[in-house]
């Protein structure tokens, strides 16, 4: 019996980059295809690009060529933010077969194309790679997830109508449009009927879900929806700004099923710097937000995104920068050195920041999202939390499983058979990025 043909899935960039290569996991495995998330010899490909900055860029091109060398026969489709900034042909020119956007008919348009292309007659027991991985495992695995057994990510919204000065996303992932509150719902009971014990729900801009819809609504209403409509057992809502904190928002947090982690993108602390930035928010706002959602949430966490270096940057705004992180006390830092992209403003602002500069400000902040995500961990020991476990790993030469608590630490301890199960965990010491936990009571 001819053995089904394989595709790799490999996604770069953001948690939405990983909503639409689950999407496109689901298509291709209901049309017949075994499919993995890491790269292996495959009968095809999906490459899901970033462009967020140039290194991301470099990442994308590197991927595609390698996949190309790694099976020269197999087909290869890219999608992602990629395509949109650097243009369909310079894509396939590094070796991609398909080149499509970031749109919900380019998800379905990959899977026709890559199963045609079985059709044409590519599949495993006609092509160069007949025989290279039908029977090794470890390449074959159908464990590779259309959704993560564990956690699924599910797309709300796509698109963004803001113009920060810094951001290419707005041209690569095109204007505003949310999905409905009904398809939402479905495509979460469908991770809940594969077993999924968490969704995170995330978007391009998540927060303006709903103001394109007829009537406009507010994520307020998705979210309450989710909780009615679903029995999932952990909602995680990806990421907002400042000014979507309202006090009815984070009364629904009342519900345990929201995780108490809000991820809200700083960029920067100065005042000045938001301004440059076009950010619709200032650095006050953003300090009174996060004080709402520590009133009103308990052992929240809150993590963010700060750019080092952007045009005008001085020491005293970049000062501004450190005292505002240090002022919110974030759980974690994602950092990034400013990266002047084609098409934005900023890349033609006076004032660039020398690249020195830019890597010293970088590395003040890496050392300090280090301290804060220390001090968080830290105040968190002795505490109970639910973690919801995902894989196994080694510690201290036994197995033991990692997964992450409800406020997003990652949490290592020993025990057998807890893959896809939420126990209650005494958090202890550091350990790594993480922490190490002690079981706590019995499984929820």
């Amino acid at each position: 019996m001819p053995s089904r043909p394989l595709a790799a899935i490999l996604t770069l960039g953001c948690k939405l980059n990983l909503a639409d290569s689950e999407e496109i996991a689901r298509g291709l495995r209901a049309a017949g295809f075994d499919v993995v998330d890491r790269p292996c010899e495959a009968d095809a490909y999906v490459v899901n690009t970033c462009s967020v900055t140039h290194v991301a860029d470099q990442k994308s091109r590197r991927l595609i060529r390698s996949v190309r060398r790694l099976s020269p026969g197999a087909a290869v489709a890219v999608t992602g933010c990629h395509p949109q900034s650097a243009g369909f042909d310079a894509v396939r020119a590094t070796g991609a077969d398909l080149v499509v956007g970031t749109r919900d008919r380019d998800k379905a348009e990959i899977v026709a194309f890559l199963l045609d292309r079985q059709h044409q007659g590519l599949s495993p027991q006609h092509s160069a790679l007949a025989g290279s991985h039908p029977g090794d495992p470890a390449i074959r695995s159908s464990e590779a997830p259309a959704f993560r057994h564990t956690r699924a990510f599910i797309k709300a919204q796509e698109g963004c109508n803001d113009v920060c000065a810094f951001c290419i996303v707005p041209q690569t992932r095109g204007r505003e449009e949310s999905r409905s509150i009904a398809a939402v719902v479905a495509e979460v009971r469908t991770a809940e009927e594969m077993g999924v014990r968490e969704v995170v729900i995330t978007g391009t801009q998540l927060g303006a879900w709903g103001r394109d819809l007829a009537p406009a609504l507010t994520p307020h209403d998705l979210i309450s929806g989710l909780l009615s409509q679903t029995e999932v057992s952990r909602i995680r809502f990806s990421s907002l700004q400042p000014q979507d904190i309202t006090p009815g928002l984070l009364a629904l947090w009342e519900d345990p099923r929201l995780m108490p982690h809000f991820h809200l993108a700083l960029q920067s602390g100065s005042e000045d710097v938001l301004r440059a930035m076009r950010r619709r928010y200032t650095a006050a706002g953003f300090a009174h937000a996060a004080e709402r959602i520590r009133a009103a949430v308990a052992d929240v966490a809150i993590t963010t995104d700060v750019i080092a270096g952007f045009p005008g940057e001085t020491e005293a705004d970049f000062e501004d920068t450190l005292a505002l992180c240090r002022a919110v006390g974030f759980a974690r830092l994602h950092c990034f050195p400013y990266s002047a992209r084609a098409r934005t403003s900023a890349a033609r602002m006076a004032g660039q920041v020398p690249p020195d500069v830019r890597r010293e400000r970088m590395s003040h902040l890496l050392g300090l999202g280090d301290e804060l995500s220390l001090a968080f961990r830290r105040c968190s020991g002795g505490r109970i939390r639910p973690v919801l476990w995902e894989t196994e790993r080694e510690l201290d030469g036994a197995m033991a499983w990692t997964g992450h608590s409800d406020n997003y630490i990652p949490v290592v301890m020993a025990g057998e058979g807890l893959r896809n199960r939420i126990t209650p965990v005494r958090i202890g010491a550091p350990l790594g990025d993480g922490v190490r936990g002690e079981a706590a009571g019995t499984p929820l």
